[in-house]
């Protein structure tokens, strides 16, 4: 079909890649980092054009038919009537918007109204809860906004020269608090809610729809979020879930309808093919694994799993529920962490590393129970993150999980998931592919470890947890 790019614009950088249409191959790429100190809660977007120039340079997008464009999530830009913006865009988990979070649950009527609503329960980090926080803290600016836009949305808008229709896809629409999954509509009352008056949104379109041509005759696909195309980059499908280990953690898998959840603990997001992509979140993945190295006096993660290695399944007894943030899986927001099983053969340093990495893995367990238990079938786990790396991460987690674990090579799955939308999106502007199916681009080259053996005993490791945190925090699963 020809060649086509992707751009992936995250909290820090631009990357892009250069794609042969048919197979995926990559056959360029370039990289350049945002000029934004650290990470703001405010950055003016015109940043995110910077870089994606420089990344652009020296002539990577020559012979590129079409591109597709992946963006942080949860930034949102609020323009005026004319199409500037009211003031920098709102990004990121921006503490300062917790107070409206919980306003904006209280204002609907609680937890289960957002969820029969939209799918989702306010958090800080998303664009309605951050409106409710610039009509607390901006008025005046909050008064001025006539449109918004996200990230990915903003950035269509711009490289299709600003034209007066204005897009998103499902899977950006799906973040924002204002749209449900369940009936692929707005609710503009949410945004009146969060807002105080009405703003206009971008239309959603379909997965293969083009948001349009430049005048050059380049196409531009739909875009979307970066979970949604790092889903798509990997080739995810039904049956996969995937779990990222940063800091805080999150399951997510593909199901055919969106799910409903009235203890908020499901977050019920589309994807970028049609699909839908629950997802459920932990407080506490990788921070808790730096927490008992500082503990321990190890100064990497490496070292910490050399010395949990050293331990055996179960650590001796010990239990760490890694609640130290407070958790949303379970809802504990005010709860700590807990170390249980303490007797004097426990009491060493291997056995306390060992449960630091079986407390993470467990708690993820937890998270993929959670859409176990409404019916999402879960064959595969794919492990992103640095720390999937770590021995004691891929020693535990096939038996913890009980799941074939896939821990893909490191790649830049957001832009090519953003490569392979815009190559839809080509094949069916040249009526070379199906608007239903997408091109089958090789997956991801990957490690995979299987349970085998070990799955009894990872499921009595998993039974000691569940055991420890019935008896500390009883019936914390139960809605």
């Amino acid at each position: 079909m020809g060649i086509v790019a992707g751009l992936d614009s995250s909290p820090d950088f631009t990357r892009i890649v250069v794609c042969d249409a048919d197979t995926g191959a990559v056959l360029k790429q370039g990289y350049a980092p945002h000029p934004v100190e650290g990470r703001p809660s405010d950055v003016d977007p015109q940043a995110w054009l910077l870089s994606l120039g420089e990344a652009a340079g020296g002539g990577l997008l020559e012979g590129v038919q079409a591109i597709g464009v992946s963006a942080q999530q949860n930034a949102v830009v609020p323009l005026d009537a004319q199409g500037n913006t009211v003031r920098p865009a709102l990004v990121g988990s921006d503490k300062r918007a917790q107070v409206a979070a919980a306003d904006l649950v209280d204002a609907l009527g609680g937890r289960e109204a957002w969820a029969q609503a939209v799918g989702c329960v306010p958090q800080a980090a998303q664009p309605v809860t951050k409106l409710r926080w610039l009509v607390k803290n901006e008025p005046d600016a909050a008064l001025r906004t006539a449109v918004l836009l996200q990230a990915h949305d903003w950035l269509v808008w711009q490289l299709l020269g600003r034209p007066v229709r204005r897009t998103t896809d499902r899977g950006g629409a799906s973040g924002t608090g204002y749209w449900s999954a369940a009936t692929g509509g707005y609710r503009t009352d949410l945004v009146e809610l969060a807002l105080g008056h009405q703003a206009m949104l971008p239309e959603v379109i379909g997965p293969s729809d083009a948001a349009g041509t430049t005048p050059e005759g380049l196409l531009i696909s739909a875009g979307t979020g970066e979970t949604m195309a790092a889903a798509f980059g990997l080739g995810i499908g039904l049956g996969d879930a995937v779990v990222s280990l940063g800091a805080s953690g999150s399951v997510t898998a593909v199901h055919p309808e969106a799910l409903v959840d009235n203890t908020g603990m499901i977050t019920s997001l589309a994807d970028a093919t049609g699909m839908h992509l629950p997802v459920v979140t932990t407080l506490n993945a990788v921070r808790t694994l730096r927490g008992a190295a500082e503990l321990l006096g190890l100064s990497d993660l490496e070292s910490l799993s050399e010395l949990a290695m050293k331990s055996t399944p179960g650590s001796h007894g010990l239990v760490l529920l890694p609640y130290l943030e407070g958790e949303r899986t379970p809802h504990l927001p005010h709860t700590a962490g807990t170390l249980a099983g303490l007797r004097r053969e426990s009491m060493k340093a291997e056995h306390l590393a060992r449960a630091a990495f079986e407390g993470m893995l467990c708690g993820l367990a937890d998270a993929l129970d959670v859409l176990r238990g409404r019916g999402v079938e879960v064959r595969r786990v794919f492990l992103l993150g640095a720390a999937a790396e770590l021995a004691a991460v891929q020693s535990a987690a096939p038996a913890i999980f009980g799941a074939q674990v896939v821990v893909p090579q490191p790649a830049d799955y957001a832009a090519l998931g953003a490569a392979r939308q815009a190559a839809w999106a080509l094949g069916v502007s040249q009526g070379a592919l199906d608007p239903r199916t997408p091109p089958a681009w090789q997956g991801a080259a990957a490690q995979i470890l299987e349970p085998g053996e070990e799955l009894a005993v990872g499921q009595a490791v998993r039974q000691q947890f569940v055991s420890v945190r019935e008896q500390t925090h009883p019936g914390a699963f139960r809605a």
